[in-house]
């Protein structure tokens, strides 16, 4: 076998907030250097900006000697493009909900959010890029009119690097979240993207994992590039019964899984992996501005706010708070509004309110997990990551809550994940081997779970559970579903 020794690789994320570039050896992931630029404000929505952030990443030399790059950006976001290449319309912010009625009348036509999820493995949200082919028909005919063909922020990053040429690549983790890929088949949907549309468009070229899409002019070799979660699992090095618990603005939890789970609830999608398995992913609306929101209501900052919840017993003196903000997909609640029950003297503190905000944001997701294991997803561990990892709060109550053992990485580790995925997908095209190479994963030790610590998280959980069911007794009705206990062929 040649050696990869020496070879550098690199990986390139372009978040919602920066521009990432991570250089690895090729045989063994040590990484050797890193550089990150932020955007400006305003301007994640700005591919241009994108490449100049990465433009500036790259200086200094810091890509000298680097064979092969893969490329993971932003996810959910549209880049619309006319016959030249040009960028006709953005693609619109995380948080913008303009799509949302484009993606409930697609639901409809298609026979309702089970064909959906049968066809392509999730149901059309606002931040799915067929509801905005939709919204874009509808709402701005004149830019619609111009469009040639759709990208993603990955696709597009990645065509940039090779130089533009004729065609889009894009590789089957970022495809699975369009709306218009079929799990089953691997392939496009081409007539759901026009139905969406109203004529055909132009989609990328499918490149497979561990494949190239091409080489930069320079020769340097550009791997399938990976949707930003795909990347997340690949960096991380996921095993089996590991389940990655990210707290960003909102949550998710997903694994690497190697069947379709038949469940088709609107908060379950099933993505594509960077490697050819499946990615099953359950994502709540609710998760960090939570806790944000609480500290600002409390007058503190996240160190004062972290304080306060730890100084409070679990259970919140019987304070339950459901963080329902803006509705919530876990459990399925898209009108609802956050509430908060059982205030008694003892409950009436800041430190109570605190604790029961972390811990309504953590039981939403320990809900998510649920929808995993109902599907038949190994769910043993927890990686723990995001903005939300930070919180001394949420890492005390992470493993009660979730009833898991828990593993927290290093910021800096979490942070470049990512990027180092698919700097590890970029060695495995490099080698023209059919095997992934075998990276280690980033170092953090899984906190065991005592029997008390259990006992006590989930005592809180069916605090939460009373609540919510009672106040939304839909719910209860969900949580009463059978397992389907079945899958479609892998």
């Amino acid at each position: 076998m040649v050696s990869m020794r020496g070879r550098l690789v690199a990986g390139v994320h372009c978040s919602h907030r920066s521009a990432r570039i991570v250089v690895c050896d090729g045989d063994d992931g040590t990484v050797l250097r890193q550089t990150v630029v932020r955007f400006a404000d305003g301007a994640h929505g700005d591919p241009v900006s994108w490449l100049r952030a990465f433009g500036e990443a790259a200086g200094g030399g810091t890509l000298d000697g680097v064979e092969a790059i893969g490329v993971t950006a932003q996810g959910h976001g549209l880049i619309a493009l006319d016959g030249q290449g040009v960028v006709v319309a953005p693609p619109l912010p995380q948080d913008d909900i303009s799509a949302s009625g484009s993606a409930a009348e697609l639901a409809e036509e298609l026979g309702g959010p089970g064909a959906w999820y049968d066809a392509t493995g999730l149901v059309p949200s606002h931040t799915t890029a067929v509801s905005h082919l939709r919204r874009l028909a509808r709402h701005e005919p004149d830019e619609a009119a111009r469009v040639a063909a759709a990208a993603l922020p990955h696709d597009w990053l990645t065509w940039q690097l090779l130089g533009c040429p004729a065609e889009l690549t894009t590789d089957r983790s970022d495809a699975s979240t369009t709306g218009y890929w079929s799990p089953e088949t691997g392939t496009w949907r081409d007539d759901l993207a026009e139905r969406a549309f109203g004529r055909a468009l132009r989609l990328p070229r499918l490149v497979a994992p561990g494949e190239a899409a091409g080489r930069t002019p320079e020769g340097v070799l550009i791997s399938a590039g990976a949707g930003a979660e795909a990347a997340l699992a690949f960096g991380l090095g996921l095993e089996h019964g590991d389940v990655v618990v990210a707290v960003g603005a909102s949550g998710a939890a997903f694994a690497v899984h190697d069947e379709i789970p038949l469940d088709a609830g609107p908060a379950l999608v099933c993505l594509a992996d960077a490697t050819g398995r499946r990615m099953p992913l359950v994502r709540t609306l609710n998760a960090v501005r939570v806790l944000r929101g609480a500290a600002a209501m409390l007058g503190v900052d996240t160190a004062g706010y972290d304080e306060l919840a730890l100084r409070s017993t679990p259970g919140a003196c019987g304070l339950v708070m459901l963080p329902y903000l803006d509705g919530e997909d876990v459990p399925h609640l898209p009108h609802a509004a956050g509430t908060l029950t059982g205030l008694h003297r003892e409950s009436m503190t800041p430190e109570a309110f605190a604790r029961a905000a972390t811990e309504g944001m953590m039981c939403g997701l320990a809900d998510g997990l649920d929808i995993l294991r109902r599907n038949g997803v190994p769910v043993e561990r927890a990686v723990l990551v995001g903005v939300g990892a930070r919180s001394a709060a949420v890492r005390a109550v992470a493993p009660m809550l979730l009833g898991l053992p828990v593993a927290v990485p290093d910021p800096a580790d979490s942070a470049a994940a990512a990027a180092l995925g698919v700097a590890r997908q970029a060695a495995w095209a490099l080698s023209g081997k059919p095997d992934v190479p075998a990276w280690p994963r980033p170092g953090a030790d899984f906190t065991a779970l005592s029997d008390e610590d259990a006992a006590i998280g989930t005592a809180v959980r069916e605090q939460y559970r009373d609540v919510r069911n009672r106040l939304h007794p839909e719910a209860a009705a969900a949580d009463a579903a059978p397992n389907p206990g079945r899958h479609r062929r892998n």
